[in-house]
């Protein structure tokens, strides 16, 4: 395997001092099993926020859970398919029964490398319904429990992507989810007066397994070797020339939720090694 996801230190996590970090205030973390979400979970419970990880894959889940309340906060696991409707109301509902309700993090996604001639519909629509419906809808389930806050205030944050900006060859419905994810957040931040919040986090390629997991796909899509498509493909562009770590992105979700970032309003934090703007 050409990479391997690092151990998710909670050292390495960015602790705030914010008045509205503290556990009587609910984060919601999507694909809190692995990767991304995983250290966004931890992060945040570390930073006093009762956390409610939201995850298909229960056995991952609940080990996101242990190592969150090892790190001495607070977490509780909510195993959730974000292509069933039902089971998305019910997590905030349960969510909401913990507190109240103040951060969202978007972060659950797949991918799946192909053409957009050959691009099989069946994947496209579950790569829509899991990476663009189910952050809509919990939206637009979370916002009325922000507005009923003592500060009427909330922050929505979406896992976007370089492909949020510019667009690879044989990911077409992963470029139009993360474009779109960068529009609900224009959209919430357009109608939230500026106490209802969204931004994205659009970073290059980070050690995880969906990054992982395209290597051998991107391989064989393009006529080149596994450590072409490390080198070449992966961090080509960048310059810096190492993969992010999950809990180098999660610190980015920090930031965004805490009062220092109160005019982030519909922004993207793209931290990329400069793969879009420097080549």
């Amino acid at each position: 395997m050409l990479i391997q996801e690092p151990d998710i230190n909670s050292e390495e996590t960015l602790i705030i001092p914010d008045k509205n970090f503290n556990t009587a205030n609910v984060c919601i973390v999507t694909g809190s099993g692995t990767g991304i979400g995983r250290a966004v979970a931890i992060a945040a419970a570390k930073n006093r926020l009762m956390t409610v990880g939201l995850d298909i894959n229960e056995e991952e889940g609940r080990k996101t859970q242990k190592m969150a309340r090892d790190a001495g906060g607070q977490m509780v696991f909510i195993k959730t398919d974000l292509c069933r409707d039902e089971e998305i109301h019910h997590a905030v509902q349960e969510a909401a029964k913990l507190g109240q309700i103040k951060y969202l993090a978007n972060i659950a996604g797949i991918q799946h490398i192909n053409s957009v001639e050959d691009f099989p519909m069946e994947k496209y629509d579950l790569m829509q319904r899991l990476m663009l419906r189910a952050p809509f809808l919990l939206s637009k389930l979370v916002i009325p429990y922000m507005k009923k806050s003592p500060d009427h205030t909330g922050v929505i944050a979406n896992m976007a992507s370089i492909h949020g900006h510019i667009c690879t060859m044989n990911k077409p419905v992963y470029n139009i989810t993360k474009f779109g994810l960068r529009g609900l957040s224009q959209s919430i931040s357009a109608e939230g007066n500026g106490d209802i919040r969204s931004f994205t986090v659009s970073t290059g390629f980070v050690r995880t397994p969906l990054a992982e997991k395209q290597i051998e796909a991107q391989a064989e899509q393009r006529g080149i070797s596994q450590d072409e498509v490390v080198k070449t493909v992966m961090m080509g562009k960048s310059r810096i020339k190492d993969m992010m770590t999950p809990m180098e992105t999660a610190n980015l979700f920090i930031f965004g939720f805490s009062s220092h970032a109160r005019y982030l309003v519909g922004g993207d934090l793209l931290f990329d090694g400069g793969c879009v703007l420097t080549y």
